[in-house]
């Protein structure tokens, strides 16, 4: 059993607990007393066990303390980070050359066998996740003056040596913050070389959403990967991907002149104004039929977000203000009644 199979079981625990007495309460179901001996016991056991091997939230103020220690051990990441920069910053121009690229070359391995440590000494890996952290702000740091040192020009495939040291944190201990940061890096480095193959220069990837665009497809089929061992993951590449996707897409639909496409530039905002709405509804459809609330969520977002951004050009030059936003409320209402019916209608029950 992995630590999220035990902390889902102790979720239904908690949450078959509250619903036992709420039916009791409602004269439903009455157990006996050796009955609710029994499963009380039968509970203990489990919760018990779960959290003396995983260190898991067996209540609902361990799952706010948990999120406030994820919270602090993120600040704590970027201080140390940040510290580490700025001690480079202050010191780097007193060191020799030879000194320097010892120090640039100890400092992620010694950070990294500090992850293995707190690792094997915490199973909540709080530190493990700060440290992690650390180790990737230091490589980075690492191959960025290792460059600047030795005269290396510099290309987009440093994002893949980044990308790969936070990849093997994030499905090594399980770190999500870790995942984000790989799928980061990887999501440049695939910008960029779409980019290249376009004739710009690497820097330049940004100023071309479609770059983006392919980058957020890979990484939201990435998804389909089994991860039998970390199932929490293939949601983050699906979200993560079409967040990409959607940024890039209202990006187009408002500045048409930095398109690849040879269109006009209004016709280019219509066609990805277009494809917004209907990427956002296809996104909502899918997650409501797969069960997935990150990727309903996530297109229920963008599709109001892009609703609201062309009314905004439809309406805001001649509508007086109180009314636009009037409008803008009214509108909200009647998505929310749509969703509700749609809510209804997944559930196969009459709203």
């Amino acid at each position: 059993m992995q630590k999220d199979d035990a902390q889902r079981r102790a979720d239904r625990i908690r949450e078959f607990n509250s619903e036992l007495a709420a039916l009791e309460a409602e004269g439903v179901l009455s157990l006996t007393a050796e009955d609710r001996q029994r499963i009380a016991a039968h509970h203990k056991g489990l919760l018990t066990a779960y959290a003396r091997s995983f260190d898991i939230d067996v209540s609902g103020a361990d799952r706010q303390l948990s999120m406030g220690m994820r919270i602090v051990s993120f600040l704590g990441a970027m201080a140390l980070s940040a510290a580490v920069f700025f001690f480079f910053y202050r010191f780097w121009g007193n060191l020799g050359t030879p000194t320097q690229v010892g120090i640039l070359l100890m400092v992620p391995l010694l950070a990294t066998v500090a992850v293995e440590i707190a690792a094997r000494r915490e199973q909540t890996l709080y530190f493990a996740s700060l440290l992690a952290l650390v180790a990737f702000a230091c490589f980075v740091l690492n191959l960025s003056v290792l460059g600047i040192i030795f005269n290396i020009t510099p290309t987009q495939n440093a994002f893949i040596a980044w990308g790969s040291l936070a990849l093997i944190f994030a499905y090594g201990y399980g770190l999500r913050l870790q995942l984000i940061a790989g799928m980061t890096c990887l999501l440049g480095y695939l910008a960029a070389t779409v980019g290249t193959w376009s004739g710009c220069y690497w820097l330049s990837f940004g100023e071309r959403p479609e770059n983006f665009i392919v980058a957020g497809t890979v990484m939201t089929l990435a998804a389909a990967i089994p991860h039998r061992d970390r199932p929490s993951f293939p949601g983050l590449y699906r979200c993560y991907g079409l967040l990409a996707i959607f940024i890039a897409v209202l990006i187009l639909g408002n500045w048409g002149h930095i398109s690849y496409l040879p269109w006009d530039a209004e016709v280019i905002e219509g066609f990805y104004q277009t494809v917004g709405f209907v990427l956002a509804a296809g996104t909502i459809a899918l997650g409501i039929r797969r069960r997935w609330p990150g990727t309903t969520n996530l297109g229920s977002t963008f599709f109001v977000l892009y609703l609201y951004t062309k009314l905004f050009d439809w309406w805001w030059d001649w509508l007086p203000k109180y009314l636009f936003f009037l409008l803008l409320g009214l509108i909200a209402v009647g998505l929310l009644l749509v969703l509700k019916r749609i809510r209804g209608m997944a559930r196969g029950g009459a709203v």
